[in-house]
């Protein structure tokens, strides 16, 4: 299969069938619900991080520079879980803790900066993406909407077209150039906005697809882990889209 997730890359669990297959139990090979509980233990890790953070940063007692430590440990972390799978049953939690910390200290500092003009934009970010896994799931499972080869070369393609408008944004700024629709206010800011949350939430539907054909493969234990790091990956980036649009619709009051 193919996914526009890092983490997941193609025929990642090909041949399993055979070699993990029905003479295996369920102690042994991934299952669906194995990769459930392990994505409620990292979101529970990264909840615990994130609080402290936040808090630290209330108080006045967080270090900046953690910032930056959890940003870069986060990304060589997630790097080694994606080139090295066999390891995500210790990279991923590790990966979970530097993202919470990264992720309260920063939504801490936006709750600081809009609490006159929108309090709770946090706690409104962490709900909607909530609301958004749930819906995505709802309508994975339903088969409302049916990941097809077609669905997946569209996600992928949106998906790595994204990648590369964001690497040149990243360029750009470098040189002192910002492109407007990534942080503009205006309409066609929000728009953006919102297309980019969008092509998050479809991602969530290849997360849901791969974890269901890796159970199905009978893949080795350990991708009970690795797919949740993968959903945790997608989690992460539409929260941070969505609080992204909150800000913008909060500059506009």
């Amino acid at each position: 299969m193919t996914s526009s997730n890092p983490a997941f890359s193609q025929d990642m669990f090909a041949g399993y069938e055979q070699v993990y297959g029905a003479p295996k139990t369920r102690s042994l090979v991934t299952t669906v619900q194995g990769t459930v509980g392990k994505t409620f233990l990292l979101l529970a890790i990264l909840s615990f991080t994130a609080l402290w953070s936040w808090n630290a940063v209330e108080g006045g007692t967080f270090s900046m520079a953690l910032l930056p430590i959890s940003m870069l440990g986060g990304f060589i972390v997630a790097m080694i879980t994606i080139f090295r799978p066999t390891s995500a049953p210790i990279t991923a939690p590790i990966y979970a803790a530097l993202e919470g910390v990264l992720l309260g200290a920063i939504s801490q500092f936006i709750e600081m900066k809009y609490h006159a003009r929108f309090p709770g934009i946090a706690l409104q970010a962490v709900m909607l993406t909530c609301g958004t896994l749930f819906m995505m799931l709802f309508l994975y499972q339903t088969r409302l909407i049916r990941v097809t080869e077609k669905l997946q070369a569209g996600i992928v393609a949106a998906t790595g077209a994204l990648a590369l408008f964001y690497f040149v944004t990243w360029i750009m700024r470098l040189f002192g150039a910002e492109m407007p629709l990534v942080w503009s206010s205006s309409a066609a800011g929000i728009g953006f906005s919102l297309l980019v949350i969008g092509i998050a939430a479809f991602n969530l539907l290849l997360d849901f697809d791969f974890i269901e054909k890796a159970a199905y493969a009978g893949a080795p234990k350990y991708m009970e882990w690795y797919g949740a790091f993968g959903l945790m990956v997608t989690l992460i980036w539409l929260y941070l889209e969505i609080i992204r649009l909150l800000t913008k619709l909060a500059d506009r009051r």
